[in-house]
């Protein structure tokens, strides 16, 4: 059996995809730390099943191998991001403050989940080739988020018309900056709190959004 939710390429023996979904959760949770910790080539299957609490023959009911874990990771990382970007377009839909809504949940997300992040990114090489794609093309999904609520604010008539080429360099924008919070968080935590961050970001970001027809 194969697991549903975008994990169809992990085969699982378990057949309760929310047990699936839960346990593999735990399993990334742990991972990360060691991964950090040890290095992902130093670390065992055996530690991160100690560490997340499974025997180790619990944790192969779940996972092949560590590279499986690696790219469960960037799976997490995607599912918060659409979660947090759905959570914030059900409490508006009102132009700018819609979009700004999406940004301030995905860089709270990046916050949440900083070592995750970073992990991948230090990791990605570490990846089989077909992993490895299907990382990058995880990092262009969650770009394509961003494009797709542009787009839906565009249609609505509530937000400045912008071109394809120019939506698509905002979504890389609003991508890359939340991550800059994961990767330079051992100097901008120091001087600025998130949700300072989120703020200027956002002006920012929304700067870019300026047209002729804007709000």
């Amino acid at each position: 059996m194969r697991s549903g939710t975008g994990l169809k390429e992990i085969p699982t023996q378990i057949k309760n995809p929310e047990l699936v979904k839960k346990r593999r959760r735990q399993i990334v949770d742990a991972a990360v730390q060691l991964f950090i910790e040890k290095g992902f080539h130093k670390t065992t299957t055996r530690q991160i099943a100690k560490t997340a609490g499974f025997s180790i023959g619990s944790l192969y009911e779940y996972v092949s191998c560590k590279e499986d874990v690696l790219y469960l990771v960037c799976e997490a990382i995607h599912a918060e991001v659409k979660r947090g970007v759905a959570e914030a377009l059900g409490r508006t839909t009102k132009g700018r403050e819609a979009l700004a809504e999406v940004i301030r949940e995905y860089f709270l997300v990046c916050h949440r989940m900083c070592d995750h992040i970073l992990l991948i990114y230090q990791e990605t090489q570490s990846l089989p080739p077909q992993w490895r794609k299907k990382v990058l093309e995880n990092e262009v999904n969650i770009t394509g988020i961003f494009v797709k609520v542009m787009v839906r604010l565009i249609d609505s008539g509530c937000f400045p018309h912008l071109d394809e080429r120019s939506m698509e360099l905002v979504a890389h924008n609003i991508s890359v900056l939340g991550h800059m919070w994961t990767f330079r968080r051992w100097f901008l935590a120091r001087h600025y709190s998130i949700e300072d961050y989120i703020e200027l970001q956002t002006e920012f970001i929304l700067g870019l959004t300026t047209g002729n027809n804007g709000q």
